[in-house]
């Protein structure tokens, strides 16, 4: 299994920018989907963005909500996986997630899709 330890998060106001970052180990995620997910609170968790494994790795999938300011991106040859925010909201406020899905899997936005967990980054963004 994938252990994942995000960084990154903190307190910052709107219209600011994060960048979290997502550090693999115990295997090459290589060939593994990878997602972001966020929790804010009293809400579920949601899916926030994605890129793809292998020879997919170009294909990225993002919420709606953060079509435009959020990029994710990968460095396989450091185990890495990022989330590049600009342009940040109150509403972006949550604890963000760093995820891996299944070995050779699809790339998808639903949780249930990824078995790999980390313990996630606080993101707080003030108005």
């Amino acid at each position: 299994q994938v252990q994942l330890v995000e960084s990154g998060g903190e307190l910052v106001q709107a219209g600011g920018s994060l960048r979290l970052s997502c550090a693999a180990s115990g295997r090459t995620i290589s060939w593994y989907p990878m997602g972001w997910f966020r929790q804010a609170p009293g809400k579920e968790r949601e899916f926030v963005a994605g890129i793809g494994n292998g020879w997919s790795r170009s294909s990225t999938r993002y919420a709606d909500s953060v079509k435009g300011r959020f990029t994710i991106s990968r460095d396989n040859s450091k185990n890495m996986v990022y989330l590049h925010m600009n342009s940040l909201k109150p509403e972006d406020t949550g604890h963000y997630y760093c995820a891996a899905g299944q070995y050779s899997g699809i790339l998808s936005d639903s949780d249930l899709q990824y078995d790999s967990w980390g313990q996630g980054t606080q993101v707080i963004v003030s108005s």
